[in-house]
C-alpha cells in the first residue's frame, strides 16, 4: 500500500510540475507576444538599417516599417529600376526625414569577396545599426532534387547562403567597433523549425536550414560584443515568392508580418515574430513526423505537377 501510494504521490507531482510547465510557457508566450514592448532601434543599435531583398515582400514592408521608425536606409537590389521605385514610394510615405541610399548588387552572379568589398565601400562611415539579411530565393515550382538544374541551384545557393553570409561579414565590422548591432536573417518555416522536411525544395530547405544554425551561432559568438543576432522564421506570407496573393488568419500581408518582425528584433536568437504562426508550429508539431512528411509529400507533389503543366503550356505558346 505504501508503494502503491508514493507512485501516486509521484505521478500527481510530475503532473503538478508539467501542468505548471505548460502554464508558464502559456505566460511566457502571450508576454512576448502581445505585452513585450518593442526595442528603440535607432537609439539601441545606430541610425542606419541595411536592407536586403528590399524591393519585393516582406524586405520592402520592413524598410518602410524602419524609414517610419525614423531609420535612415541602405537598399539592397539586384534590379536598379526596382531599387529606384521602392526609394520613390517610401520618400512619398515617409517624407524626408530619413536618407536612402542604393545598393545594385545580384548575389546570385557575384562571388562572396566581391559582396562584401561592395557592400563594405558603399556603407564605409555610416552608422549601421540593423542588417535584415531577406534576399531569398525559391524554385519556381515544386521538383525533385535531380530535376533542378545548374544555374538554378547555384542561384538558391548564391542568394540564400553566400549572400546573406558574406553581408553580414561586410557589416560586423562596424558594429565590431562601435561594440552594438542587431542582425536578422530572414529564415523558414521549411529549415526544421516547423516542419519535419520540406521535400522537392530540398535545397531551398536546406539554405534555410543553414541561415537558422549560422544565426544561432554567430549570436553565442557576438553577444558579448553588444550584437544581437536573430534568425526570424515566417510561416507562409502573401508575396511573389510564395505566389499567394489573398491574405488570412494564417497568412498575413508582408505589411503586416513587417510590424511583428520589428517588435522581435533584438530578443530570441530564433523568433517566430507573427502569433498566428507560431500558433500554427505549435499545432504542426503536434503530429508525428510520419504524418507531417506523408502530408507535405503528397502536397508538393500536387504542385509539382500543376507547375509542370504550366510550364508546357507556356513552352507552347511560344512555339
Amino acid at each position: 500500500m505504501e508503494f502503491q501510494a508514493l507512485i501516486l504521490i509521484s505521478v500527481a507531482t510530475l503532473g503538478f510540475i508539467s501542468l505548471c510547465s505548460s502554464i508558464i510557457n502559456l505566460v511566457k508566450w502571450v508576454y512576448i507576444m502581445f505585452l513585450r514592448p518593442p526595442k528603440n532601434l535607432k537609439r539601441s543599435y545606430g541610425s542606419w538599417a541595411v536592407i536586403t531583398g528590399s524591393t519585393d515582400g516582406i524586405g520592402k514592408a520592413i524598410a518602410m516599417e524602419l524609414a517610419s521608425e525614423g531609420l535612415n536606409l541602405v537598399l539592397v537590389g539586384r534590379d536598379s529600376l526596382k531599387l529606384e521605385s521602392t526609394s520613390s514610394e517610401i520618400r512619398r510615405r515617409i517624407g524626408d526625414r530619413v536618407s536612402i541610399r542604393t545598393i545594385v548588387i545580384d548575389f546570385a552572379k557575384v562571388g562572396g569577396e566581391e559582396i562584401e568589398k561592395r557592400i563594405g565601400e558603399e556603407i564605409e562611415g555610416l552608422d549601421v545599426g540593423v542588417l535584415i539579411n531577406n534576399a531569398g530565393l525559391a524554385y519556381p515550382f515544386a521538383r525533385f532534387f535531380h530535376e533542378v538544374d545548374l544555374n538554378l541551384m547555384e542561384s538558391v545557393v548564391g542568394v540564400n547562403i553566400v549572400g546573406a553570409t558574406w553581408v553580414t561579414k561586410a557589416v560586423l565590422a562596424g558594429m565590431l567597433k562601435k561594440k552594438k548591432g542587431a542582425i536578422v536573417n530572414i529564415g523558414s518555416g521549411s529549415s526544421g523549425a516547423a516542419v519535419s522536411s520540406y521535400p522537392l525544395y530540398t535545397i531551398y530547405a536546406a539554405t534555410k536550414a543553414y541561415i537558422e544554425l549560422f544565426s544561432r551561432c554567430i549570436s553565442l559568438e557576438y553577444k558579448q560584443h553588444g550584437i544581437d543576432v536573430q534568425c526570424q522564421i515566417p510561416l507562409l506570407v502573401a508575396t511573389k515568392m510564395t505566389s499567394i496573393k489573398r491574405t488570412s488568419f494564417f497568412i498575413p500581408s508582408p505589411e503586416t508580418y513587417s510590424k511583428a518582425s520589428l517588435r522581435a528584433i533584438g530578443y530570441e536568437q530564433i523568433s517566430i515574430p507573427y502569433w498566428p504562426h507560431s500558433l500554427q508550429c505549435c499545432l504542426i508539431r503536434a503530429l508525428p513526423d510520419v504524418v507531417q512528411d506523408y502530408c507535405l509529400l503528397r502536397y508538393f507533389l500536387g504542385m509539382r505537377k500543376r507547375g509542370l503543366k504550366k510550364q508546357q503550356q507556356e513552352q507552347q505558346q511560344k512555339k
